[in-house]
């Protein structure tokens, strides 16, 4: 006679444990959230199209989503139709392109972040009282073309690194000023900036810091868990400044490996089964759920303790334009 003995196993795992440090803040800024609402705000009061001039903000997961509400986006502000309104991007715009808006009777909203308008406010205030401007900054970034469109060629020099720093020289003597791109590494600005200030000690200052709250506490959120990290992932875009910036800003603050990611479709999966503990943030123009997104794919292979360290409250909110609060 057989006897069939139904025996239970326990259940063993062979999945790997994985530590994900959870940077905060990250992701969205006020300035990002507020250019976004502009876009969306635009949408419901005038209806679609909306025209947008350059990506609101770098990051194709929005500009996809804007696009299926009714945005379109364009590079030049000749691209729009005369009936419909346009956003100006984030990042900002040369003096040129409202006043050609403006020439066209075009409505147009200008979701510029205020803290770029306030570096666009101080340069225009350093050449009113003679100054020579130096910009430090990326050539060709939106922002940077904004800022140094404020004001008539020839006004402002853009310095990109410390060998610039060390090399400009001013003309026939002309008193200097100093502006950023509110997006930079801090490490790195600082540095160029100390050279400046030792060559040129009369050289005016910005009156508060112009790379903004959101970069300098995404950049200190990174560093306070590089070191522990086997590998940090950050979220965003190519072309993002701030995006970039904190994947340097890992590396050097000691994670083995920094990369930049768009989306959890980007995941290394070989670099993550190497790695014990992984570090995660976003850089200000990647939507949280991106975020989420990443813990998820995570979670869907490996077992996961995450433990979130968060350096600071961010509490700013930016008003959007009257435009768009008139009934």
């Amino acid at each position: 006679m057989s006897v069939t003995l139904d025996v239970k196993k326990d259940h063993i795992s062979d999945r790997k444990s994985k530590t994900v440090l959870l940077a905060a803040p990250r992701g969205f800024c006020a300035g990002v959230d507020r250019a976004i609402q502009i876009v969306e705000r635009s949408i419901e009061k005038f209806g679609a199209p909306v025209y947008v001039r350059h990506e609101i903000v770098h990051n194709r997961h929005v500009v996809d989503r804007l696009t299926g509400l009714g945005a379109v986006f364009v590079e030049e502000l000749d691209e729009c139709p005369d009936d419909r309104p346009v956003v100006f991007s984030a990042h900002g715009v040369p003096k040129s392109v409202p006043k050609a808006a403006q020439a066209r009777e075009l409505t147009f909203l200008d979701a510029t972040c205020p803290l770029v308008s306030k570096v666009h406010v101080e340069a225009e205030r350093h050449a009113k009282e003679g100054l020579h401007i130096l910009l430090i900054g990326h050539e060709g970034h939106p922002e940077v073309i904004g800022t140094m469109g404020q004001l008539p060629a020839g006004q402002m020099s853009l310095i990109e690194t410390e060998e610039d720093a060390r090399t400009f020289e001013p003309v026939n003597g002309q008193k200097l000023s100093l502006v950023t791109q509110t997006t930079l590494s801090v490490d790195d600005t600082a540095d160029i900036i100390e050279i400046l200030k030792a060559r040129f000690p009369d050289i005016a200052l910005p009156y508060k810091e112009d790379i903004c709250y959101a970069t300098t506490n995404r950049q200190a959120a990174v560093k306070a868990i590089a070191e522990r990290c086997d590998l940090l992932l950050v979220i965003g875009s190519k072309t993002s400044s701030n995006s970039k910036r904190l994947v340097e800003v890992g590396a050097k603050a000691g994670s083995d490996e920094a990369v930049l990611i768009s989306s959890s479709d980007a995941i290394d999966w070989d670099a993550i089964d190497k790695a014990d503990v992984i570090g995660l943030s976003a850089g200000a123009s990647a939507p949280e759920y991106l975020t989420d997104g990443v813990l998820a794919a995570l979670r869907s292979r490996y077992d996961v303790s995450c433990q979130e360290v968060e350096v600071t409250k961010e509490k700013v909110i930016f008003r959007l334009p009257r435009l768009l609060l008139d009934k």
